[in-house]
């Protein structure tokens, strides 16, 4: 068969899956008699790879046969000498210590109530590797198991693996790749058999957060009966676990640690950890509130920060603020720690830690946790390792058999996706949650990866203190009920050890609920707060039109122009980013016309260069979407890249962007956190459509729109939203502006369409350079990107005022227009172009660029020329029920003469927002812009 027939032979045959039977039968024909098969099948075959040194292949039924055979003779007699039965059983030891560190985890006293019910593992019985009592007492070498000798007697390293891996810890680590953490891991966890050995002074502070854990709850409880406060009871450890990490932490050099948890035992965090007041908290409980200029928020979802005291030197630690919405204030945490950690410019993450409480049942069945841990090693998004504790008692509200929470053995089998380390621990035994503490910190200070504490517990009460457990849960809660609560555990097991007395033990708990009588701080680690948090003052207080400069001479302008159009001439770049960048020279030189994306840059080349640090993530955001940005330029030579902003002066500000990771929620939030953490930034998320913005509508509604409104929390962070009616379909089409123009009020955020190079540079600049912070969503373009009327000047640009409305540009005089059509968006070309093209004089055509807040101002300052109008549109690409019509019509009644009408010029409502077809598209297009330039006698 000559070269190529076999390849065209493949591409036309009939090959496939479901024929195998019929080639195979064919191919042992062959192998008999190769004549005894068609022409064809015979050049095929005879085209076949042949092995070297074997002439004739072995048919397969000749195989199966042989195996066949083998598999009836199951008793062959072997004779092993003395010798090799000794190698034999050391083989076994070896396979034995293995089976503990893969399973062990299965057959750990991991549940405080008991209730689990696990299969048998028969790789941990020693019958099962034909080790019986008479090799108890035979040493035997052990390999890798990390105790400290060579050989031990088989009984002694039997129960040293039941004690390491079948006691109040079961480790999952074997799933790791890295041979060398799985040795650090068995190190730390063999060497002790997983028993440490805790000082006195340690050991009381784990009693004193056990009481002080248990004794907030008996206060509460006492105090504001039947109140909700979603208790920690059951799950005490938390508390102890905690101060142990933040006392571990500061040991090890962290100065800052933030901490992202749901409402579960959140007030027993705040006052028993973070040292907030107890005072405030009873005063919250009664209805008693400061006066704030927000709505507020429940008091389990309120945030908090406070500097800890350590032997390493103080910590500052801060509660984030977070929602009902389980699991989602996690990236948002990470988002705030890589603020951080940029500010002290330590890229490890050695200073900062980042620490997220889960549910059992909110870390399995939340799709936004699996997008977190995608995050954790990217460059974009990684923080050095993320401590996570699941607070797992067992029930999701009313539900608790694991066959309707989860589809895994365990809920944390979701981790592995990273590999990281997943450390199973009885919140009875406080000693083991200590130990496997600071394992976990000091796994992820060394290998800058995450790890997961499993915390098994229970909840004592329902899943708040009004709710009624025993209908749902009747046999668990029969069993909590005669459950000793934790500090009454771990205080008789220390007055049994002789650590203190009983009555020690009990002048321990009054002295806690003394403090907490006296409404005073009850957490002793706890310093004045005096360092590390950002400086927000000079944002606070101001309105979206207050005044700022950001006029940028047009020699400046040509200056950096030239800087951001240029890269090494060794460094080749694609033909048509050679292009893009042959253009941008000639816009910086004045030549050329500004386009939309040169624009963009020239904003943030000259805040770089004032010293601005600027942050741009989003999917494919490097080259941009549209292939308009390019801000990063990669050679066809070697793949490295040059980025022009990166090079404008030595003393500048950092300017990265990042091709993020595919997906919209967890990235977005992780941007919020980063921009609440960080205001002297120009921080901004692009999304690759509009559309896909939705993914992470939880984001918009539970942080960006309301978090100033609920938490007092300030967010200069910039959307940018590709939006614009172009033939491409249903998802492709619109950002929904509808949906953020519903969320406003209280001007707290800005919905912006600019539709000019000029507009987009000063947009951006205005929301770096005014002292405001928050939110701004952009309807971005994508045909605009390169329309020849969407184009500036440099003395545009130089200009730097960003006009919330653009009246009429061509020369109509006021007192000859009978119609104003008001629009936003690439509409407007459309219009201006149609317009033209009639010769119509008497139409004029108004752009909003703001629509919130909306530019009453200049509105009235427009309208002032078009007092004698009695016919008003507004025209708009979208269906009738979405774009910015039913949002923002009020605003256009309101400012028209009295007497005139306003119409509405665009497509009908529709559930979906698009079409799919271009010719039905272009139908609706076309018959939108005639509705709005046809006045009707």
């Amino acid at each position: 068969m000559h070269e190529g027939v076999m390849k065209a032979w493949l591409e036309s045959s009939h090959l496939y899956g479901g024929n195998v039977a019929y080639v195979e039968d064919l191919y042992e024909a062959y192998l008999d008699d190769a004549a005894s098969v068609p022409e064809e099948w015979r050049e095929v075959f005879d085209q076949l790879p042949k092995v070297e040194g074997v002439d004739v292949d072995i048919k397969h039924s000749d195989v199966r046969a042989q195996f066949a055979e083998l598999a009836k003779n199951k008793h062959r007699e072997v004779v092993v000498s003395a010798e090799g039965a000794a190698d034999a059983k050391q083989v076994r030891v070896l396979q034995l210590i293995n089976a503990f560190r893969f399973r062990g985890h299965q057959n750990a006293n991991l549940d405080p109530l008991g209730l689990w019910q696990r299969d048998r593992v028969r790789e941990l019985e020693l019958a099962y590797h034909d080790l019986d009592d008479v090799d108890h007492d035979k040493e035997f070498n052990v390999g890798s198991f990390a105790c400290g000798k060579e050989t031990m007697k088989l009984k002694d390293l039997y129960a040293a693996l039941k004690s390491t891996y079948c006691g109040s810890v079961g480790a999952e680590y074997m799933h790791i790749t890295s041979t060398e953490e799985k040795r650090w891991l068995q190190q730390r966890l063999e060497a002790g058999f997983s028993k440490p050995q805790f000082s006195k002074e340690n050991k009381l502070r784990l009693l004193q957060g056990l009481i002080a854990a248990d004794g907030l709850e008996k206060y509460l409880g006492a105090k504001f009966p039947g109140a909700k406060r979603f208790s920690l009871e059951g799950g005490d450890a938390l508390v102890p676990m905690l101060k142990e990490l933040v006392h571990r932490a500061g040991e090890s050099g962290q100065e800052e640690v933030v901490i992202g948890m749901a409402h579960r035992g959140r007030l027993n965090v705040l006052v028993n950890v973070l040292g907030k007041n107890p005072q405030e908290l009873f005063d919250e409980f009664a209805g008693k509130y400061g006066e704030s200029a927000g709505s507020g928020d429940v008091k389990y979802h309120m945030g908090f920060s406070s500097d800890f005291a350590t032997q390493g030197g103080d910590v500052h630690m801060a509660l984030a603020f977070n929602p009902s919405h389980l699991e989602i204030v996690n990236p948002v945490v990470m988002g705030s720690v890589r603020a951080r950690l940029d500010r002290l410019d330590c890229a490890s993450g050695s200073k900062a830690l980042p620490i997220t409480i889960h549910g059992d049942s909110a870390i399995a069945g939340q799709g936004v946790v699996q997008e977190t841990f995608n995050l954790s090693k990217t460059r974009a998004y990684g923080v050095g390792g993320t401590v996570r504790i699941v607070v797992n008692n067992q029930v999701g509200f009313t539900t608790s058999k694991p066959e309707d929470t989860r589809s895994t053995e365990y809920c944390t089998d979701i981790a592995k996706m990273v590999q990281a380390p997943i450390f199973h621990v009885n919140s009875d035994d406080p000693e083991a949650v200590a130990f496997v503490t600071q394992i976990a910190l000091d796994f992820r200070n060394k290998f800058k990866r995450d790890v997961v504490i499993d915390l098994v517990c229970y909840r004592r009460h329902g899943h708040n203190e009004a709710d009624e457990p025993n209908a749902t849960q009747p046999l668990m809660y029969q069993k909590i009920k005669k459950h000793p609560v934790p500090r009454q555990l771990y205080s008789d097991k220390l007055v049994a050890e002789g650590v203190l007395s009983a009555q020690e033990a009990k002048q321990l708990a009054d002295d806690y609920r003394n403090g907490l009588d006296n409404g005073v701080c009850v957490v002793s680690e706890i310093q004045p707060e005096t360092k590390h948090s950002s400086e927000w003052s000079k944002y606070v207080g101001h309105d979206w039109d207050t005044p700022y400069e950001t006029q940028v001479s047009v020699d400046k302008l040509k200056e950096l122009g030239e800087k951001v159009a240029s890269y090494p001439e060794d460094h080749k770049a694609q033909s048509r980013v050679k292009k893009i960048y042959d253009d941008r020279k000639a816009m910086a030189k004045g030549d050329k016309p500004l386009d939309w994306g040169m624009a963009e840059t020239l904003a943030y080349a000259t805040m770089v260069d004032q010293g601005t640090d600027i942050r741009l993530t989003g999917q494919d955001s490097g080259r941009g979407t549209f292939f308009h940005r390019h801000a990063v330029v990669h050679n066809q030579n070697d793949a490295s890249t040059y980025l022009p902003l990166q090079n404008i002066r030595p003393e500048q500000g950092t300017f990265e962007v990042y091709d993020s990771v595919l997906s919209e929620e967890a990235v977005l939030a992780f941007e919020y956190g980063y921009a609440t953490a960080e205001p002297t930034s120009l921080v901004l998320w692009e999304a690759q459509f509009g559309d896909f913005a939705n993914g992470a509508q939880v984001v918009f509604d539970q942080f960006l729109s309301s978090g100033e409104q609920k938490w007092g929390r300030l967010c200069g962070l910039t959307l940018l939203l590709p939006h614009g009616y172009e033939g491409q379909g249903p998802e492709h089409s619109s950002s929904r502006m509808e949906r953020y123009l519903q969320l406003c009020a209280d001007h707290n955020m800005q919905v912006c369409v600019p539709t000019t190079p000029a507009q987009v540079y000063a947009m951006l600049r205005r929301q770096s350079v005014r002292p405001l912070r928050r939110p701004l969503i952009v309807m971005t373009p994508k045909s605009l990107l390169r329309h020849p009327l969407a184009v500036s000047s440099l003395e545009e640009l130089s200009d730097g005022v960003f006009h919330n409305m653009i009246d009429e540009i061509d020369e109509i005089k006021p007192e000859n227009v009978e119609r104003v059509v008001f629009c936003s968006g690439k509409v407007y070309y459309e219009l201006l172009q149609e317009r033209r093209k009639l010769e119509l004089n008497n139409i004029a055509i108004v752009r909003v660029e703001q629509l919130y807040p909306f530019p009453h101002k200049e509105m009235d300052e427009i309208m002032a020329r078009y007092q004698h109008v009695k016919d008003f549109v507004w025209c708009q690409e979208e269906p009738q029920n979405q774009g910015a019509w039913y949002c923002s019509q009020h605003h256009f009644w309101e400012a028209i003469p009295a007497g005139a009408n306003l119409t509405y010029a665009g497509r009908k409502a529709s559930a979906a927002p698009a079409c799919g077809y271009m010719s039905t598209h272009t139908k609706e297009q076309n018959a939108l812009i005639a509705d709005a330039l046809t006045i009707k006698k």
